[in-house]
C-alpha cells in the first residue's frame, strides 16, 4: 500500500503525542503538532482511521492501530537514520539535519534505508541522542544515561 506524505506525516505525529500517555491523543494537539486547523486534522485523521492505521473517536481523540505504529515507526527510522547519515557522514551541522530529514524521509526506499543504517553502523541513537527504531520496527528504547536528547529535538 502507498501512503501519503501527509498519512505518514500524522501517523508520525500521533505515534510521538502519543508516547507520554495511555489516553487517546487529542485532535487540536496533532493539529497544533503539524501547523493545520482542528478542521483539517479531524478530516485527515478520519482519513487515517478509514485507511486502518488509526482508531479515531470524534470529540475525544486518536490512537494508532498496529499498522499505523508501523508506519510512525518506519518515517521516524527513515528520519532519525537520515539525521546520522547527514551528520556522521557528510559533516552537516546537527541544527542543520533535523529540517533535511523531514523533507528527505518520506522519499527513500527500504534498499537505501538499509545501506544507510550499514555505513553507519546500525546506529542505537540519532545526533540528538534520540533512539533510533531498529529495522524490525520495534519501538526504540529511551535515551541511555549520559546522552540525553536535544530540547526541542523532534522526530
Amino acid at each position: 500500500m502507498s501512503k501519503s506524505q501527509a498519512i505518514e506525516d500524522y501517523c508520525k505525529a500521533v505515534y510521538v503525542l502519543g508516547l507520554d500517555r495511555d489516553a487517546l491523543v487529542p485532535t487540536g494537539e496533532v493539529a497544533a503538532r503539524l501547523g493545520v486547523t482542528p478542521a483539517t486534522a479531524t478530516a485527515m485523521l478520519q482519513k487515517v482511521a478509514e485507511l486502518g492505521l488509526a482508531e479515531y473517536v470524534p470529540y475525544k481523540g486518536v490512537s494508532l492501530t498496529p499498522a499505523g505504529e508501523r508506519v510512525a515507526l518506519e518515517v521516524i527510522r527513515h528520519h532519525r537514520l537520515i539525521e546520522s547519515f547527514l551528520a556522521e557522514a557528510l559533516g552537516m551541522p546537527h541544527d542543520q539535519v533535523h529540517a533535511e530529514a523531514e523533507v528527505l524521509e518520506h522519499y527513500i526506499s527500504e534498499d537505501l534505508e538499509a545501506l544507510i543504517a550499514a555505513k553507519l553502523g546500525e546506529p542505537s541513537h540519532d545526533p540528538h541522542g534520540t533512539p533510533i527504531p531498529g529495522p524490525d520496527l520495534e519501538p526504540p528504547m529511551p535515551p541511555s544515561p549520559g546522552r540525553p536528547t536535544t530540547p526541542g529535538a523532534r522526530p
